[in-house]
């Protein structure tokens, strides 16, 4: 049993809601699906291009279920938010907000930005981040990063790149945003404003009518300023996929100064935040890597091996398991040779790759992972899931080797009608990006249901749940329920327009009575005005 438990010592595990993540039966759901605002049929649906998870209330230090809003920006220019847990709505997977269409369009909402070059660009995965304690989000663009607060869901801020952005890192209050361009990665520190210039007027007030074309102009005019550009690192071969802040050793949250980039590359490069754009070192691989991840806690392949097959004492499990150390796990997944690629890194106290005598540091799974790419990988639970490009999701031990369950998120038909593809084989849908739903921080004691895998189709959002007694719900029956609320709103729009003539025509009655009554009173007429 010393040899099977994934944990570490640091982590609290709830063994019964352990044993039904793994056993129990899993439900797909589909979140509502956002519509044309201006289309009175209601019929035209509007895609989302990405996805990050924002919390607004940072609970985690009671029992009540915190917010969790799935933000996402659509293909209309507009920025929307989900209720995943459903404490705003009132039901899980709703809409519970949505900004203006257009604000993330560069020439502005009444521009003409029917051309894909203005929108989201659909083929950056890592287009959203989200920084719950400061309330913004952060959207690539093309070339331009906008932040948007969303609270008031309007931009407040706008900076442009020369290249267009391919990845961002995930938002921490504590350190810089990390961009990554096709050809350069840099640091965006939203904390460090510039001052106004005497050109323009730049107000808070004022943000609100400006347009996206406003800070555009701005930071072009910004490059040809005599004072310095902030450094960027170049890079010698372009697409970087993902972009990852590595934790602390032995916490889950504090996020420490080395961040790692990978991509359309071979190696895995290293760089520290404090010596800036200098790389630091690197970490070969050999495959095309789009997603990472880490554990702040060591690896060695050898003892992992030796764990899998129940071979270690209780002393010996536990000496692997030490921190004290100051291991790290790096964790990333894409393709090597057509074939699915999930990578284990053990990474030193100063974050970089090491080889002690004897010791091999890296496991690679390209056999037995996929037999397609591997999308995303995240940690969930004691567990690592991955989706991969043949519509499932698939749990793995921390070994990277031992698979615990899979399933197959299928196909949603949208409301306006069922795909003569949909029963075609291969038709299923494909989860390019998942999010666990729980928070790291989170210090109270997670639920069976608390810790759902969030997931991104590139035009849907769905949920992947253990839930043996609530049902699924589909983007169907938001549609039954809208159709509802829409007849109420009829009924209640008739029974408002009668109750109006009903009054209108007393008052034109007891109008007539006057005039009779003066008339009889042979009153002038301008008595009775």
């Amino acid at each position: 049993m010393a040899n099977w438990d994934p944990s570490f010592p640091p982590e609290r595990v709830l063994w019964y809601d352990e044993y039904i993540q793994r056993q129990g039966p899993i439900t797909v759901n589909w979140l509502q699906m956002p519509r044309l605002p201006d289309d009175a049929s209601r019929t035209e649906v509007v895609e989302p291009r990405g996805v990050a998870l924002y919390r607004p209330d940072n609970t985690g230090e009671d029992d009540r279920v915190e917010t969790l809003l799935a933000v996402s920006p659509l293909d209309d220019g507009s920025v929307c938010l989900w209720d995943v847990n459903g404490t705003r709505a009132g039901r899980r997977g709703a809409i519970v907000a949505r900004s203006r269409p257009g604000i993330l369009f560069i020439d502005g909402p009444d521009a003409d930005n029917r051309r894909r070059s203005k929108r989201v660009d659909s083929g950056v995965t890592e287009c959203v981040s989200v920084d719950s304690h400061r309330h913004r989000a952060y959207f690539a663009v093309q070339s331009h990063l906008i932040e948007v607060d969303l609270q008031r869901l309007c931009v407040v801020d706008l900076e442009s790149y020369p290249w267009s952005i391919t990845a961002m890192s995930a938002a921490s209050p504590h350190v810089p945003l990390t961009v990554g361009t096709s050809l350069g990665i840099h640091l965006h520190d939203s904390r460090v404003k510039q001052p106004p210039r005497n050109d323009s007027n730049e107000f808070v007030d004022g943000l609100n009518t400006l347009s996206a074309q406003h800070f555009y102009e701005r930071s072009l005019r910004n490059l040809f300023l005599d004072e310095p550009l902030p450094p960027y690192a170049s890079l010698s071969q372009p697409g970087p996929l993902s972009i990852l802040h590595l934790q602390h050793p032995g916490q889950e949250v504090s996020v420490s100064d080395h961040l790692y980039v990978a991509g359309r590359f071979s190696n895995i490069l290293h760089y520290d935040r404090r010596k800036f754009p200098s790389i630091k070192d690197t970490i070969y691989s050999g495959a095309s890597l789009c997603s990472m991840t880490s554990l702040p806690y060591p690896f060695s392949s050898v003892e992992s091996e030796l764990r899998r097959m129940g071979q270690l004492s209780q002393a010996q499990v536990k000496q692997s398991k030490s921190c004290e150390g100051g291991g790290r796990t790096l964790i990333a997944c894409g393709d090597y040779n057509t074939k699915g690629a999930l990578e284990l890194y053990g990474l030193s106290s100063e974050g970089s790759a090491y080889l002690s005598p004897g010791e091999q540091n890296q496991f690679h799974n390209r056999s037995s992972a996929s037999r397609s790419r591997l999308l995303s990988v995240v940690n969930h639970g004691t567990r690592i899931a991955v989706s991969d490009g043949t519509g499932c999701i698939k749990w793995f031990e921390r070994d990277g080797f031992t698979e615990v369950r899979s399933c197959r998120i299928g196909h949603s038909e949208m409301a306006q009608g069922p795909s003569i593809f949909a029963s075609m084989p291969g038709s299923d849908d494909i989860a390019r990006k998942l999010l666990p739903t729980r928070d790291a921080a989170a210090s109270r004691n997670p639920g069976v249901n608390d810790n759902d895998l969030l997931f991104w189709t590139g035009d849907k959002l769905g949920l992947a749940r253990v839930s043996a007694q609530q049902p699924g719900f589909t983007a169907e029956d938001f549609e039954a329920s809208r159709d509802v609320l829409l007849r109420q709103e009829e009924r209640a729009s008739e029974e408002e327009r009668k109750a109006y003539g009903d009054m209108m025509r007393q008052a034109l009655e007891s109008q007539a009575d006057d005039a009779r009554l003066v008339r009889n009173l042979g009153l002038g007429s301008g008595h009775y005005r």
